[in-house]
């Protein structure tokens, strides 16, 4: 039998006219999902889709943010196909953007400024990547650049790639950051010989390595917090 529509439901539990009425801010999670999907189908209301996405990922935005549309397509919810999660992950990749711009307009002084970013960003990646964050004299962001993507154990960063990239955007100090997909992140000899290697070869070009960070979904782990700078 035929689930009722949304339309039909009262002005206050229909989802964009409580945004139009009270503001975003009000809406649950559930709600603004819902408004994004649009529309359901015999079945299914787009509340009612939203809510099972909802549930697969444990009621968790930040796991929702990282699938892929075929992982979302994969819940084989009824109503919810590639069509409407190539919405739901372009809309989230918006939000990933935005929290983006708000760190370039920051001033970054220590690992915390940036750390909880980065960890959000490539924490729960499942291949290792290694990422560098450049930045201007007044320590804004200029540009974050993917130097490598290896596999679950490593991945390989050149230190001429990382510099060059550093001269061709202007920067006069920068940030290294990779992520542990075990989980651990306690750092390895081989990211310590790394980091001095960069370091190194850095100082001789006047550019500033100010902390490697280390980040898995478990937390993130500071060189410089810890004196190893």
């Amino acid at each position: 039998m035929p689930k009722t529509s949304i339309k039909s439901w009262s002005l206050d539990d229909q989802p964009r006219e409580k945004l139009l009425r009270k503001g975003a801010e009000t809406l649950s999670n559930v709600e603004l999902l819902a408004i994004i999907i649009n529309n359901g189908n015999r079945t299914n209301s787009a509340v009612e889709i939203a809510m099972q996405l909802m549930q697969n990922v444990h009621n968790n935005l930040y796991t929702l943010s990282h699938l892929s549309v075929a992982e979302i397509v994969n819940f084989k919810i009824n109503g919810l196909g590639e069509s409407k999660a190539v919405g739901i992950a372009a809309a989230l990749e918006l939000s990933v953007r935005r929290n983006m711009s708000y760190y370039k307009k920051s001033t970054i002084n220590q690992s915390s400024d940036i750390a909880a970013y980065l960890q959000a960003e490539f924490g729960h990646k499942q291949l290792e990547s290694f990422v560098v964050v450049y930045l201007n004299r007044a320590n804004k962001i200029i540009q974050q650049e993917t130097i490598s993507e290896g596999g679950i154990t490593g991945t390989v960063a050149d230190p001429r790639i990382i510099l060059k990239k550093a001269l061709d955007h202007h920067a006069v100090s920068i940030i290294l950051c990779h992520n542990h997909p075990s989980g651990n992140l306690k750092p390895s000899k081989a990211d310590e010989l790394l980091t001095n290697k960069i370091k190194n070869a850095a100082a001789f070009l006047d550019i500033q390595v100010m902390d490697h960070i280390i980040v898995s979904e478990e937390g993130y782990y500071s060189f410089a917090d810890e004196g190893m700078m």
